[in-house]
């Protein structure tokens, strides 16, 4: 049972029936992507526990991988003690979906380096907050997905907008923020884990992204970076993981500066920036690594094929029915390059409507302008 099923979903769901397994797709709307490749669909609230119960007794999962945020995660330490395998495990989901709990968990718990940080669930412990961390100071819902309701504060003037920003992109029903002090960071990376109960702890190649809006527009991989910076990614990755338990991919964020690696985030499941993959930069892109995962076949090696990177097709407007495209003409007629539409039912601006992907052996620079032009040629269609 896939709770939540927006894209990334779906690609997990095709990786899964590729290993044979029946997959019931679950999502607060109608039509959303995995479901169009599930054997079966539940429409519920999953932040309503009773709505959620229900559909575990109707349909008796043997594993359940909760995929997005807004879910009523207490409810899993009991369907795990029930016997139901949650992915990675209760404990992990649980601690993750809510920025608080594993910025904590982390930092205090595990130890690793994060910036610094409080939260603030009004407009005044907001003002205090910023007070704390100093201008410029990162502001993020602790509860959201897709950098939704994150925002950067400059100026006094900025700070009711983003509060303001911050409760409307929260999912849930948790109205606070985390207000982090702003990193002077020389790049991104997300370090995909791979933890498995047959094998050992493995790491891809790290991927370079580039945000907007607090949103992924661009990703590439392999990520160049000093042997260093690397080792010490890999070290918090795996001090972090070990520490919350269970088995599969998870998407581990990092901030590298001239000063090393810090922590910012992480995700127990297939991250956005990792549609690079689909690139086939690796032998087994994450989804097909987090399907293994979950059904506990061993993966002895992730190797790197070729570079890649991948820029994100956005909506420019709100359609209600059925967004269709028209430019993918223009991708498919040259090698070395691809396309993903999400088949989302409805569109609004900015929405992550699909992904371009490009790959080869040429620098991953060029491999991102060539996927940014690529992007620009679809164009969303009513």
């Amino acid at each position: 049972m896939l709770l939540g099923s927006g894209e990334l979903g779906k690609e997990l769901v095709i990786a899964l029936q590729r290993l044979g397994q029946h997959v019931i797709a679950v999502d607060s709307y109608d039509n959303a992507p995995a479901m169009q490749v599930a054997h079966e669909r539940e429409i519920i609230d999953m932040l309503d526990g009773d709505a959620l119960d229900k559909i575990v007794s109707r349909h008796k999962p043997d594993i359940i991988v909760p995929e997005i945020e807004a879910i009523r995660t207490e409810r899993l330490y009991d369907y795990e003690k029930s016997g139901i395998q949650v992915v990675p495990c209760a404990k992990a989901a649980n601690y993750t979906m809510d920025r608080k709990a594993i910025r904590d968990f982390a930092a205090i718990e595990v130890g690793v380096k994060t910036a610094p940080y409080c939260y603030a669930d009004s407009f005044d412990e907001l003002k205090k907050g910023v007070l704390f961390t100093g201008m410029p100071c990162v502001v993020k819902p602790l509860m959201s997905s897709s950098g939704k309701g994150q925002s950067v504060i400059k100026t006094e003037a900025d700070i009711s907008k983003a509060w303001d920003y911050a409760m409307s992109g929260s999912r849930g029903d948790k109205m606070e923020v985390i207000v982090e002090g702003f990193i002077d960071f020389d790049y991104e990376i997300t370090l995909l884990t791979l933890t498995q109960i047959n094998g050992a702890t493995l790491f891809c190649p790290p991927i370079g992204h580039r945000q907007e809006r607090g949103d992924y527009k661009e990703s590439w991989q392999p990520m160049l970076m000093k042997p260093t910076d690397l080792e010490e990614a890999q070290q918090m990755s795996s001090q972090v993981t070990k520490a919350l338990g269970g088995f599969g991919i998870w998407g581990v964020e990092f901030f590298v500066t001239k000063n090393g690696v810090i922590f910012s985030e992480l995700s127990p499941r297939p991250h956005d920036t990792g549609m690079v993959t689909l690139a086939g930069t690796q032998n087994l892109n994450e989804f097909e690594l987090h399907a293994r995962a979950i059904l506990g076949i061993p993966v002895a090696e992730i190797k790197l094929e070729r570079n890649g990177a991948s820029a994100v097709v956005l909506s420019d407007r709100e359609i209600l029915s059925w967004p269709t495209f028209s430019g993918a003409e223009h991708i498919h007629a040259f090698d070395n390059q691809d396309f993903r539409w999400f088949a989302k039912p409805t569109a609004r601006p900015y929405r992550r409507m699909g992904v371009a992907l490009t790959y080869g052996n040429s620098s991953v620079e060029k491999l991102v302008e060539q996927a940014k032009r690529l992007a620009s040629t679809i164009h969303i269609l009513p």
